[in-house]
């Protein structure tokens, strides 16, 4: 199984990176709840406080998110504070799993796993991490040849039970990688789901995978198919899949 149906535990070993903050008005939707978008942006805002944190964080500032895990276990509110650490569950040279659990001070409760690969700042390709960079992670994870396999890999679908929205793209959704940001593919996917409120009444999974970049001026367009308690899109720039996501009930 290429995703764990339950997210690896906290090691037993060392200390998670952790930190936290309010959670704020606009990263609930009209029932109060934090949005996949909002976690998508507490996932990047912790990395980079992590990589503040440890030895040879500077040098390691190019990353690329490849896949995201979220399991909302239990919402959280507007006006609980949040608490998030973070730690890697495996690693090869160049990309790592991270796991980041993010606990609301009244009971909320999600659990993430991203994958990461570094890459060069300025040559933009994967670039293996330094030894001092990686040491904290060897110390705490046992799987230590980790390699990237797609969980999402079905083609984009057409047909009369496609549902299909167009996402035109802002000029504030491109980061500085000149791509569209990756918690920018949440947003488009909240869109969605918003005929598939079924899907979000309780304990959900999601997943996301992104193959291509996004980036500005093209026309995307957001595909789903719904088949029974699954919800499966696509993020489309004419038949080219740029990304696929899935949401089910956990």
């Amino acid at each position: 199984m290429v995703i764990p149906s339950v997210l690896p535990e906290r090691p037993t070993t060392g200390t998670p990176f952790e930190t936290g903050w309010p959670v704020r008005l606009a990263d609930t939707n009209r029932d109060r709840c934090v949005r996949l978008d909002a976690i998508a942006r507490y996932l990047q805002d912790i990395g980079f406080e992590h990589l503040d944190a440890v030895e040879d964080g500077d040098l390691h500032r190019g990353w690329v998110v490849r896949r995201t895990v979220i399991d909302v276990l239990k919402p959280i509110e507007f006006g609980e504070h949040v608490t998030l650490r973070r730690w890697c569950s495996a690693l090869s040279n160049r990309w790592c799993n991270m796991r980041v659990q993010i606990c609301g001070s009244k009971g909320g409760l999600v659990e993430t796993e991203g994958f990461l690969i570094h890459f060069g700042t300025e040559s933009g390709v994967p670039a293996r991490m330094s030894d001092r960079f990686m040491a904290p992670m060897l110390a705490i994870t046992t799987e230590h040849r980790l390699h990237w396999k797609a969980a999402l890999t079905d083609p984009l679908p057409t047909g009369p039970s496609v549902q299909e929205l167009p996402f035109p793209l802002r000029v504030t959704d491109i980061d500085w990688l000149d791509h569209v940001n990756n918690a920018v593919y949440l947003s488009a996917l909240e869109e969605i789901l918003a005929t598939h409120t079924d899907l979000m009444s309780g304990p959900h999974r999601t997943i996301i995978e992104y193959t291509k970049p996004l980036r500005a001026g093209e026309q995307v367009r957001i595909v789903g198919r719904r088949d029974g308690s699954a919800l499966d899109v696509w993020f489309a720039v004419d038949d080219d899949s740029r990304a696929a996501a899935r949401v089910t009930p956990r």
